[in-house]
């Protein structure tokens, strides 16, 4: 009898532990279990430079979710490079240094199905949680653009108040307009117009753009400070000649450039 109880506590294991969701800053969602991130250390808010005006949106909002206010469904879209993943965690880290009781969870677009689960996780604590889709996009054939639509507003099992989605593109409708255009041949403005509606369910959309020159010089110039470099604007300027872009990405890059070449380590 023991030998077939055993087999059957096999075959039907106990369910595991609830995750403790209030002790860490940053967790992970892999479509059937959550998680805790280690060493979740996002950039200093005030490190970001040239895009205020985003950090003080960004930063706004998710403070109203922490305080348990309304708040709204953010679409981060723009150039490559330019801090949008960053923000969205630096804002998280910032309020968290505050006091308030916010966390982040990371997910994948491939794990849209299972988010009506996740919510029902999140949704039993009283923190405020920001779940984080970086770099989202869609295949052709997709059904998944239509069930995130129905996640931000109108589904059966829409996100509870205490969870906000934080979304990275780098569109600003998410979606490739060729995927709108070859759904309807006899009606191909109601395709696009049922495509694009994707980005109208977020309440705040954050655009993000190339930086200029001095935004770029900027930049450079904040990183070289606070890590005590030294560097030559006409030095910094090829560096993002040669990569064919200017951006917070690059200008990172260059720092690190910069340390390496001066024997030094960054934290």
């Amino acid at each position: 009898m023991k030998r077939i109880a055993d087999a059957l506590e096999r075959l039907s294991p106990s369910p595991p532990p609830r995750p403790d969701l209030t002790s860490n800053p940053a967790y992970f969602w892999d479509g059937a279990s959550i998680r805790a991130i280690a060493n979740f250390k996002p950039i200093a808010l005030d490190m970001l430079t040239g895009i205020d005006d985003q950090k003080d949106r960004l930063l706004e909002n998710t403070m109203r979710l922490a305080d348990g206010f309304a708040a709204h469904d953010v679409l981060l879209w723009g150039a490559r490079g330019m801090g949008k993943s960053a923000m969205a965690k630096s804002a998280v880290g910032e309020l968290m240094s505050s006091g308030k009781d916010i966390a982040l969870v990371e997910t994948a677009a491939d794990h849209l199905e299972s988010l009506p689960m996740l919510f029902a996780l999140l949704g039993k604590d009283s923190r405020a949680y920001i779940l984080f889709i970086d770099d989202i996009g869609f295949d052709e054939d997709s059904k998944a653009p239509r069930l995130l639509r129905s996640l931000l507003e109108g589904g059966a099992a829409q996100r509870p108040n205490n969870v906000r989605l934080y979304v990275t593109s780098n569109r600003r409708h998410i979606l490739p307009r060729q995927m709108s255009e070859q759904d309807d041949p006899v009606n191909p403005r109601d395709a696009l117009d049922d495509k694009l509606a994707l980005s109208d369910r977020f309440g705040l959309r954050l655009g993000f753009h190339a930086a200029s020159q001095d935004d770029y010089l900027a930049m450079i110039t904040r990183y070289a400070a606070v890590h005590a470099l030294d560097f030559e604007e006409s030095d910094a300027l090829l560096w993002a000649k040669q990569r064919g872009s200017r951006s917070g990405r690059v200008a990172w890059q260059y720092i690190v450039e910069l340390a390496g070449r001066a024997g030094k380590s960054l934290d």
